[in-house]
């Protein structure tokens, strides 16, 4: 049986386009983000994949969240990976998580699709089997350089960049490479229910790590509000 509970929205925004591996070098699974962040991601929004609907992110504060919560299968091969961040909203749907995803063709060209082509690439072909995110997904934009959108913009300086290194120059698209540029697809930031990313994740970190990262954090902002009382 599922549950109901009054719990704060967490925001998970990520990358979603297909994974190559790169040369590794002194990256991190994840950061913490910098203590003092003078802005939140309530002041921004952005369009969903159809264009039909433009979402404030202030939308996500927080809110009353009922679902069940199955077991995934917790591999980091590109073929599950999809469905892994189902696997991953499902999970903590109860803890007031929610995931969004913003496809970006600046890695390598693999997202050279239209907004209309994602959701049915993901459905049909990669991974296919009819699979649909259980997740809001954005349409398709810069996440770096010069017209990046602004909201990424705002996360990449409220966090330390996870690794320096940026591989292949000629597999990134956009100019001019800045330190704290997002290095690859998958990379990700959580978000606090105020608004402020708290932490950023390396593209190959295994989504089991993420998972736990959370939770973990989940527990201390738990155990920290029930001292406050």
């Amino acid at each position: 049986m599922g549950r109901c509970s009054r719990s704060s929205s967490w925001i998970v925004p990520l990358f979603l386009a297909g994974l190559v591996q790169l040369g590794r070098s002194e990256e991190r699974e994840k950061v913490d983000c910098y203590p003092s962040v003078n802005d939140t991601i309530y002041n921004y929004g952005a369009l969903t994949i159809d264009g039909d609907e433009y979402i404030p992110f202030e939308r996500y504060k927080g809110k009353t969240v009922c679902g069940d919560v199955p077991s995934p299968l917790l591999t980091h091969i590109w073929l599950f990976l999809q469905t892994e961040l189902n696997a991953l909203q499902d999970e903590l749907r109860n803890e007031g998580l929610v995931v969004l995803g913003f496809p970006s063709n600046q890695f390598g060209k693999q997202e050279p699709g239209q907004n209309s082509e994602i959701l049915p690439a993901l459905k049909y072909v990669r991974p296919g089997g009819g699979f649909v995110p259980n997740f809001q997904l954005f349409q398709k934009g810069d996440v770096n350089g010069a017209k990046e959108q602004k909201i990424f913009t705002f996360l990449k300086n409220a966090c330390p960049p996870v690794v320096e290194d940026f591989g292949n120059p000629n597999r990134l698209f956009w100019e001019p490479l800045r330190i704290h540029d997002i290095k690859w697809n998958f990379e990700k930031f959580l978000v606090s229910p105020e608004g402020v990313p708290v932490m950023r994740w390396y593209h190959r970190t295994n989504i089991a790590v993420v998972k736990n990262n959370i939770m973990t954090y989940l527990r201390r902002r738990q155990q920290e509000n029930h001292d406050d009382q």
